[in-house]
């Protein structure tokens, strides 16, 4: 699979919290990414942040979350992350979802040793 030197990196922040179909929504969105044979998906977990309600998420331990902020990124052309933007709606019913333009410079998987 190749990525485009010109390529797309969608954003989406959500809450660890949030569920799709019985299954943690990052998780399922990642799944459905792969499916979808996107270039490759990647969450991140904050330790810190607020969305839309402002209501503080921290892994602080005096106020310690169980909704600690969550970040995926999918870098693809354009073509393949517009195709994927319906299947995401239709699973995110919060967050935020962003779009930019990328170069992509360096795009592969790891030498196999030995």
């Amino acid at each position: 699979m190749q990525i485009p030197q010109d390529a797309v990196l969608l954003r989406i922040f959500l809450g660890e919290s949030d569920h799709w179909e019985h299954k943690p929504l990052y998780e399922a969105i990642v799944l459905k990414a792969r499916e979808m044979h996107l270039g490759g998906a990647t969450v991140i977990r904050g330790p810190m942040g607020y969305g839309k309600t402002s209501r503080l998420h921290t892994a602080k331990i005096l106020n310690l979350s169980t909704d600690l902020p969550l970040i995926i990124e999918i870098v693809d052309s354009e073509a393949q992350i517009n195709a994927f933007l319906p299947v995401l709606d239709g699973m995110i019913t919060g967050g935020l979802v962003t779009l930019e333009k990328v170069k992509v410079l360096h795009y592969r998987g790891k030498a196999k040793s030995g």
